[in-house]
């Protein structure tokens, strides 16, 4: 039984962090592992197709990303900061849960401001509490209608790229960063083993048959928070929303049924179908808030196939990979992963464990 941090350790190359996504989405390179066999594959992402049939269905997360991250100063001394966005806590009272750095600087009571490229106020906001050492409760004092807010919010913000991409955030981001597929916005983060589908890629797999299944989970920071205890048993995710809508069911439990593939695709979806087991083992309809970590050992219940792409050391991500490919299994397809020079983490290249 492998329960501890310290076996999903394994050492990096930082030269391999994929800075850009790859020119086409579905020109991606995809590593395939066959867990019946131990065979590994080395293909490209619109390979994808061949591994699918009539009836099978894929299950995506349709969640979107709002653009999280703004940029402003405080009040008095005029120094910047950086607010990243975490959620809504209240609409009426416009009350948001937010990260800051440096977070030093920021206190109860502080006035923080931010502009347009002209130095004019667009959105000014009142720290009214301390979350945790970098997490803040802030409240935007605007009294427009919730729309124009919104509006204001968006124009502000910026695409919120992980921290290891070590770059701005650039105008193609905001379509790169996004799936094609997104509709409910929420995310501070891509599921991004979404982002290597193109629009000519969902269309050929709709022709071949394949069904889709939409799922939504919006992705928080609690998904790449540190895990910070060695029993893994220990570790307490934070809570996402996610919902399983009646529409999503019938496809995967026909698959299910049938004996047809049903790929996850995602560790979101993956996790949102794990959160929404009936008693007879198919899936129901959900909504509300999962904190769901899987680790092996772990009974998988829905899906047969994954796609994912190659996360960082001691991640739940990683962690979650192991538990549906098998420890051993995925430990050495990231050695061969390195030395194949595959590209990594939210704009790198993708993993298919079948």
């Amino acid at each position: 039984m492998r329960t501890k941090l310290s076996q999903f350790q394994y050492d990096f190359d930082p030269a391999l962090i994929a800075q850009y996504p790859t020119e086409n989405r579905d020109e991606s390179r995809l590593m395939v592992l066959h867990r019946d066999t131990g065979k590994i594959e080395h293909r490209i992402f619109k390979d994808l197709l061949e591994y699918f049939d009539d009836e099978d269905v894929m299950i995506f997360n349709n969640t979107k990303v709002f653009p999280a991250r703004l940029f402003g100063k405080k009040e008095k001394t005029g120094a910047k900061i950086e607010v990243f966005l975490l959620r809504e806590l209240n609409v009426e009272q416009r009350l948001w849960d937010v990260l800051v750095d440096p977070a030093r600087k920021i206190r109860v009571g502080n006035k923080l401001y931010f502009s347009d490229e002209n130095d004019t106020d667009i959105l000014i906001a009142e720290v009214v509490d301390n979350t945790t050492s970098r997490g803040r409760t802030i409240r935007f004092l605007y009294e427009g209608d919730n729309d124009e807010f919104l509006k204001r919010l968006h124009f502000l913000g910026n695409t919120p790229l992980p921290k290891y991409i070590s770059r701005q955030a650039e105008a193609s981001d905001k379509e790169r960063y996004q799936t094609l597929y997104a509709k409910k916005i929420g995310a501070v983060a891509a599921p991004t083993s979404g982002l290597h589908f193109s629009r000519e890629l969902l269309k050929r797999l709709e022709i071949k048959g394949v069904e889709f299944s939409e799922i939504t989970l919006h992705i928080g920071l609690g998904t790449f928070r540190n895990i910070e205890v060695e029993d893994l048993s220990k570790h307490k995710m934070d809570a996402e929303y996610f919902r399983i809508p009646p529409e999503a069911i019938e496809p995967v439990n026909k698959a299910m049924r049938h004996g047809k593939k049903i790929c996850a695709v995602g560790t979101t979806s993956m996790r949102s179908i794990e959160s929404a087991v009936s008693a007879e083992g198919y899936l129901k309809t959900a909504e509300g808030w999962t904190n769901l970590f899987i680790f092996p050992p772990f009974n998988f219940h829905i899906a047969n196939a994954m796609i994912t792409n190659f996360h960082l050391p001691k991640s739940g991500l990683l962690i979650m990979a192991c538990a549906f490919g098998g420890y051993d299994f995925v430990m050495e397809a990231y050695q061969v992963a390195m030395k194949e020079k595959y590209r990594f983490f939210s704009y790198g290249d993708a993993m298919l464990i079948i």
